[in-house]
């Protein structure tokens, strides 16, 4: 082992990833060698306090408070940008862009909401920008897309790659509490924040899917064309019901190409309970890519944690670190398509989505309710699949009736809804979840 096969890295932010990449690289640094031939080397790191409690060793590092100063003043190959937000994180990438300094981030917010900014800083000064742990922690999902179906037309992404909303829903059906209740345990747990409207309001997986469907579709990042709904308003019932038919339900993210555009949209969903996906529980991600060739396949593990999401960042370590030591100029493209090939497609707007629907709508019990309601639909062209008529013991004079349509436009749903919402024997707000099969 030489000078000329060390790469020297800098790691900016020290939480619970940071540790995870000081330790794995640590823990397995003869394995790493036996693999690349080459030594990884920490040299720097920067966080705000250097004398807070941490989970990894970083005596005999230089240590700076301010990552930007470490950038200017370090010989570093690499930067492991970890800190997490916007506004600094961009500035902080772009400076070490400009120094022809290599990027490794986990930030998914500064890839979902900057990534066309900063794919052009990098393709300009032939640096990498390697994000893996930006989308589903240990599972190698962006590596997969971008080289291993790199030959397919992909046709539709589907995943669960928010670990909180997950764990949420499954601990729901599982205990048989409601939704306030479960979320205050997984905050308990560690496993949602203080404030949790980031993940169970859609926002963590939406930036996710800005990603996604950028490298599954060729199409420039696009946060703001997202379709976000959260799973403040799933209900016990909901998921016992959803069970009761043969399915989960199940926070997904969802990219899909169709003869009008591309369908982008993060919500719940029923998905058939013979599904992989559907069988996906806790704070597990999953993450399904249909493509035109390989056909459906599925990819699972670990969304987050210190040695998971760790295990991604340093795979990106390796893989650059490799076309540092060969001099090769053969860059994978940020965004999976070279620059000049992203194109500005048609984003379908949600009302223009064609979907199946589950409906739960609380009625007052007596006779002819339910014939008013099919009135309604037939009046929008929505047919009925099936129907469920509940007997509420609590409440027996308001019972709620479950139905699943065929397919029909969002835009009908709507107005049907709205129409039925003013029947005076309709209370309360009439619950509607899309149906997935994901099927190719």
């Amino acid at each position: 082992m030489n000078n000329k096969n060390k790469i020297n890295i800098g790691v900016a932010g020290l939480g619970t990833v940071g540790c995870g990449v000081i330790n794995l690289l640590k823990k397995n640094k003869v394995e790493i060698f036996k693999r690349t031939g080459f030594e990884i080397s920490i040299v720097s790191v920067s966080a705000s306090n250097k004398d807070k409690k941490r989970d990894c060793d970083i005596k005999g590092l230089n240590f700076y408070t301010d990552p930007l100063e470490m950038v200017r003043k370090e010989n570093i190959d690499i930067l492991v940008e970890l800190i997490g937000g916007e506004s600094v994180a961009k500035e902080l990438v772009i400076e070490a862009l400009e120094k022809k300094i290599h990027i490794v981030t986990a930030n998914k917010a500064l890839i979902a909401l900057h990534g066309n900014d900063i794919s052009e800083i990098s393709n300009k000064q032939g640096c990498d920008v390697a994000f893996e742990a930006s989308v589903a922690g240990a599972v190698p999902i962006i590596k997969v897309i971008r080289e291993s179906l790199n030959a397919n037309e992909i046709e539709w992404v589907a995943g669960i790659i928010n670990g909180t909303t997950n764990y949420i829903l499954t601990e729901m059906l599982k205990s048989k509490k409601n939704f306030n209740i479960v979320l205050k345990e997984a905050q308990d747990l560690g496993y949602a924040e203080a404030d949790p409207s980031f993940d169970v309001g859609g926002i963590d997986a939406a930036h996710k899917l800005t990603i996604l469907s950028s490298i599954c579709f060729g199409i420039p990042l696009n946060f703001k064309s997202i379709y976000i709904e959260g799973i403040e308003d799933i209900e016990l019932d909901d998921l016992n019901y959803a069970k009761e038919l043969g399915y989960a339900i199940k926070h997904l993210a969802i990219g899909r190409k169709n003869k009008d555009g591309i369908e982008l949209r993060v919500h719940s969903c029923l998905i058939p309970k013979t599904r992989l996906i559907a069988n996906v529980d806790g704070v597990k991600n999953a993450v399904v890519v249909s493509s035109d060739s390989a056909g459906p396949t599925l990819y699972y593990g670990a969304g987050a944690g210190s040695l998971a999401t760790a295990s991604s960042v340093v795979s990106d370590i390796i893989d650059i670190s490799r076309k540092i030591l060969s001099n090769s100029n053969n860059i994978i493209p940020l965004l999976s398509y070279q620059r000049d090939q992203l194109q500005n497609k048609n984003i379908l707007n949600i009302n223009e989505i064609e979907s199946r629907y589950y409906l739960r709508i609380r009625v007052t019990n007596k006779p002819g309710v339910l014939a008013d309601i099919t009135k309604i639909f037939g009046s929008k062209s929505i047919s009925i699949e099936s129907i469920l008529q509940k007997e509420d013991l609590v409440n027996d004079e308001n019972v709620p009736i479950v139905l699943v349509t065929h397919e029909v436009i969002e835009k009908n749903i709507i107005d049907a809804l709205k129409d039925i919402e003013k029947l005076d024997v309709v209370k309360g707000k009439i619950i509607k979840i899309r149906i997935e099969e994901l099927e190719s």
